[in-house]
């Protein structure tokens, strides 16, 4: 595990170059906090950065995220893949009109 994530992208890179098998990342406190100062403030939009942050983790390479973002994150993501392919309440599909 790598702790705390946003800090060590880089290690998680070369964690991943290196070694075959699950990395997990570890979005602590101080970074969740760091995102809703500013977004209290209003000096960005909490979804897009919580996702971009997210995003970047993986794209680092981490296999897992663990964050406080879970649940906001998993109904957003949810929300926005059942906008995109029709797909909703898991295998059920919805008719989609173009």
């Amino acid at each position: 595990m790598v702790k705390p994530a946003l800090c060590f992208l880089d290690i998680i890179a070369r964690v991943r170059g290196r070694f075959d098998c699950p990395i997990a990342a570890y979005n602590v406190s101080g970074e969740y906090m760091m995102l809703n100062s500013a977004a209290q403030a209003g000096l960005l939009d909490k979804d897009t950065a919580m996702i971009e942050v997210l995003h970047s983790i993986k794209r680092a390479g981490a296999d897992i995220i663990i964050t406080y973002f879970a649940r906001q994150a998993a109904k957003l993501l949810a929300c926005h893949c059942e906008h995109l392919t029709g797909f909703s309440g898991g295998m059920q599909k919805k008719r989609v009109s173009v």
